[in-house]
């Protein structure tokens, strides 16, 4: 199975801390988020990654190399734009090809098991989606899940982790221009086109200052 890692935003709510650094470089514990996925990912036997950049492109170029360091393959997918989720995975899909693949946020930290996810794999639907409990600042969550196929948001619900299995017939017909994921993920629900499991270990969504800073000195300590 072929991985991406979505690190092409800017990360403006990281202000001033991204204004020369994008935010899958930023560390954590003396590592990059950005490493801590490419890490991750070749533990559970992944050797092959796509990575978009676009904010900073030529850090994120020069940081990756050809992943030989890793002794990995990374191909680098340069946006001129950011082309959010889904146009960012859309213009990968050719690098990707025709076996379901794994998707991670590059500003998430997350120890999660990625082997886990190479062998749940979506067979009788086109998405698998990865949720966690939800953290404070979003506890309205994304979906609801009922053994284990992904609902709309109903009363009690889960928040995406950001990581996510999809074969390729998700994005059939789309073109690799700026588009969001969320309403693919809508449609394919009410199509009953999207599986789910619920992570229960450390997980953060590092969209400001303090959250890096809180998971920087978790990881020091307790984790």
């Amino acid at each position: 199975m072929k991985a991406m890692i979505l690190a092409a935003g800017m990360g403006r709510r990281m202000l001033p801390l991204t204004q020369d650094t994008p935010k899958p470089l930023l560390k954590v514990a003396g590592q990059s988020l950005l490493e801590h996925h490419i890490v991750n990912l070749k533990t559970a036997g992944i050797t092959e990654l796509v990575i978009n950049a676009a904010y900073l492109a030529d850090q994120i170029v020069d940081f990756c190399g050809d992943g030989s360091r890793w002794g990995l393959n990374i191909h680098v997918s340069v946006e001129s734009e950011p082309l959010e989720t889904a146009g960012g995975i859309i213009k990968a899909l050719p690098v990707l090809g025709d076996s379901p693949f794994l998707v991670v946020n590059g500003d998430i930290w997350c120890p999660y098991p990625f082997e886990r996810l190479i062998n749940a794999a979506p067979r009788a639907t086109d998405a698998h989606l990865v949720l966690v409990p939800n953290p404070p600042h979003h506890a309205d969550g994304d979906f609801s899940l009922e053994h284990g196929c992904l609902l709309p948001k109903g009363q009690i619900s889960f928040t995406f982790s950001g990581i996510a299995v999809y074969r390729p017939q998700f994005f059939l017909g789309l073109s690799p221009v700026k588009q969001p994921l969320k309403p693919l993920l809508d449609a394919a629900i009410t199509a009953s086109q999207v599986s789910g499991e619920v992570h229960v270990g450390p997980w953060v969504d590092v969209g400001t200052p303090e959250r890096l800073q809180a998971v920087d000195e978790a990881c020091r300590t307790a984790w």
